[in-house]
């Protein structure tokens, strides 16, 4: 979708902290964090709802979340990572996943932006 700021993370117009991908997905830094390391798993071809996904690809964006939780939980150490899939923002399916240490720590309220060279020193923690 031409408009879809997340197509265009995709393309390459617009730049991303990216922290991991595979051939379906991609994985980048949030560039308005609720927590450090707050990262957007998104699959590369574009769909508004993620439940509008068909069960395979709905199965796969899981699994390739589970994967990055797992190098956010191993690189940055939180006591767990959280996961929110709200729907809303951007009309490209997304999952948020945040490192905390306690219950209440999501919210998207909470967000505030991040300077783009502390997200690359924070991205290369994580690679």
């Amino acid at each position: 979708m031409e408009s879809c700021i997340f197509c265009k993370i995709i393309k390459g117009e617009i730049p991303c902290v990216k922290i991991w991908e595979d051939e379906k997905h991609i994985a980048f830094l949030d560039v308005n964090p609720v927590a450090s390391g707050h990262t957007l798993v998104i699959p590369k071809k574009h769909t508004e709802y993620i439940f509008d996904l068909v069960d395979k690809d709905y199965l796969d964006i899981m699994s390739a979340s589970k994967i990055v939780a797992e190098i956010l939980k191993t690189k940055l150490n939180p006591k767990r990572v959280g996961m929110l899939v709200e729907g809303f923002g951007v009309d490209h399916v997304h999952v948020h996943l945040v490192p905390i240490n306690k219950g209440g720590q999501i919210s998207l309220q909470n967000a505030k932006h991040a300077n783009l060279e502390d997200l690359k020193e924070l991205a290369n923690t994580i690679l």
